[in-house]
C-alpha cells in the first residue's frame, strides 16, 4: 500500500479521536485530586533557592513543622513555575535526619564535638575576628588592612548578598576576599 503524507494525517487523526474515545481519563483526574488533599491543609510560604545565584522562586508546603511538598512559584519572574532538579529535590535537604541544625564545636587539641547555642557561636566569631584585627593594629598605626582574615563567598548567594558581603569585608579590612566561582 502506497501511503502519502496527506494519508498519513487522515489515519493518525481518525486513530487519536478512536483512541480518546476507548479511553476513560477519570482515573487520572482522580489521581490529580489525591494530590491536593495532600497539601490541602499544609501552610504554604514563598521562599528563593539556595542552590544557585540564580534566585528561583519555590512555594514550600509545610504541615506539622515538616516540608512536604516543594514547587515553583509561577508568579516569580526569574523560574515562573519550573525547577531544575535540584531546586525540585531541596525537601529532602530540610527533611534530611543528618542535617545539623545547631552549633557543633570542637575545642582545640580536643576529640569530641559539644553542642553550643548560635549566642555563643555569634559572640565566639565576633570575638575572634576583634582579637585579630587588634593584633593586627597592635603597632598603633591606623590602618584598615587585614592580611589575618581572609573570606571566601559562594554560589548560593546572589548579587545583592554578594555585594554586601563583599561591603562587610571590606569594612573589616579583609584583604583576601574570594568567590567559589573563581576558584
Amino acid at each position: 500500500m502506497d501511503l502519502t503524507r496527506r494519508d498519513f494525517l487522515k489515519l493518525s487523526g481518525v486513530t487519536a479521536l478512536i483512541a480518546t474515545g476507548l479511553f476513560n481519563l477519570k482515573p487520572l483526574t482522580a489521581r490529580a485530586q489525591d494530590l491536593q488533599l495532600r497539601i490541602r491543609y499544609a501552610k504554604q510560604t514563598t521562599t528563593i533557592c539556595p542552590y544557585c545565584a540564580v534566585g528561583c522562586g519555590q512555594i514550600v508546603s509545610v504541615s506539622n513543622g515538616k516540608v512536604i511538598n516543594i514547587e515553583g512559584d509561577p508568579d516569580h519572574p526569574i523560574n515562573q513555575g519550573s525547577l531544575c532538579s535540584k531546586g525540585s529535590a531541596l525537601y529532602q535537604v530540610a527533611n534530611n535526619e543528618r542535617r545539623l541544625d545547631k552549633v557543633k564545636y570542637r575545642a582545640p587539641g580536643g576529640s569530641d564535638w559539644e553542642e553550643k547555642s548560635w549566642n555563643w557561636a555569634i559572640e565566639r566569631i565576633s570575638s575572634r575576628i576583634k582579637e585579630t584585627r587588634d593584633a593586627e593594629l597592635s603597632d598603633g598605626r591606623k590602618t584598615n588592612r587585614i592580611d589575618n582574615i581572609a573570606a571566601i563567598g559562594g554560589a548560593a548567594l546572589d548579587n545583592e548578598e554578594c555585594y554586601l558581603y563583599s561591603k562587610f569585608a571590606r569594612a573589616l579590612g579583609v584583604v583576601y576576599l574570594e568567590h567559589q566561582a573563581r576558584i
